[in-house]
């Protein structure tokens, strides 16, 4: 592609510049359009465990239902509160909806297909996905409205508490693969199908971890049954209560992408990544990339199971999990694995 931008006379400083613009956008675009999709299959499985038809009017099979209702926030009107702080308010779900897509720099897709393949990618995870919580914090102080300030409290203190087991529970994934990188993390789990299997050998070291991480992804991104900070019986619709148009569809397209990209963590993490689910030689002829969305679409369905099917949990509860459960039981594994790769590395004396 450069020699390209060379032929046309742009130097190489430019050709870098217009060659990552159009690799962010090949990432952006698609992940917008799987939005839309995700939306679809999420309200599809719901209406199937339901025993409802779902969305079936708009389009073949109710496809263009998501679009349907985009094109319908985007022409209401935008309406901002007399009382409310205006920059902060139209800055927040800005904010929520960037973050969003900026943590899908270091995801790899394939080997050697990522964006910004970093050596401390999973801090750089951490670091982006964790200034999510502001979009919401100032929502609720913007608003000037008590509902939604209660929820962005509600979100404030969720977040930090189970960002906490999930810090402890990535550090056992970092001395497992000895690197903060993802490719790195995703190759070692060759040879342990979708990270924790290896023929009829089942790794208890991992698998508690990933049954954890993905509880805590669902308290991360506000879905059921954490959603407290949407919980309409006591806070009408949260954070979101005032907002309208397209601010409001920014919440609404920011939450789906957060909660793909968990799914996508919880693949490369855990599950091998673009890997083959097993160690069967036709299994690595299909691209790593279909893998990868296999893994994800699969994630997402747990995701809408949950919602669908659990009952919303009380506050004290929430935070009973994560700091009475969670985090003890992850920071207790993290002495297992150490000390159990210690164990390999050094053996049992005689």
């Amino acid at each position: 592609m450069t020699s390209w931008f060379t032929y046309l006379g742009l130097d190489y400083g430019w050709a870098w510049f217009i060659a990552t613009i159009i690799d962010i956008l090949v990432i952006a675009l698609p992940l917008m359009l799987a939005v839309a999709m995700i939306i679809y299959a999420d309200r599809k499985i719901w209406a199937a465990m339901a025993l409802r038809r779902g969305p079936n009017v708009v389009g073949p099979l109710g496809l263009l239902q998501s679009f349907a209702d985009g094109l319908k926030v985007f022409l209401q009107e935008t309406i901002i509160p007399s009382a409310a702080n205006k920059g902060l308010f139209l800055i927040a779900p800005i904010i929520t909806f960037t973050v969003a897509l900026i943590v899908w720099a270091v995801v790899p897709f394939q080997a050697g297909v990522v964006l910004a393949n970093i050596n401390v990618g999973l801090l750089y995870v951490l670091a982006a996905s964790s200034l999510g919580v502001y979009g919401i914090i100032i929502a609720g102080w913007a608003s000037n409205s008590k509902y939604p300030f209660y929820s962005a409290l509600r979100a404030a203190a969720q977040m930090v508490s189970y960002e906490v087991s999930i810090g402890f529970v990535l550090i056992s994934v970092v001395l497992w693969a000895g690197s903060f990188n993802l490719s790195t993390i995703v190759e070692a789990q060759r040879g342990y199908a979708w990270g924790w299997i290896n023929g009829n050998f089942i790794n208890p070291l991992l698998f508690p971890m990933a049954v954890v991480f993905f509880i805590s992804s669902l308290a991360e991104t506000q879905r059921a049954p954490f959603d407290l900070t949407e919980a309409e019986s006591e806070l009408v619709a949260g954070y979101q209560t005032e907002y309208s148009s397209m601010s409001f569809a920014l919440y609404w397209l920011g939450e789906y992408a957060n909660v793909i990209l968990m799914c996508a963590l919880n693949a490369v993490l855990f599950w091998g990544g673009y890997l083959p689910p097993l160690n069967v030689g036709w299994m690595y002829a299909v691209p790593g990339i279909i893998w990868l969305f296999a893994k994800i679409l699969f994630f997402f369905f747990l995701f809408s199971w949950v919602k669908a099917t659990v009952p919303r949990y009380r506050y004290d509860q929430l935070m009973r999990l994560g700091w009475k459960i969670f985090l003890p039981l992850s920071l207790i594994f993290v002495f297992v694995v150490s000390g159990y790769l210690m164990w390999m590395r050094v053996g049992i004396p005689s």
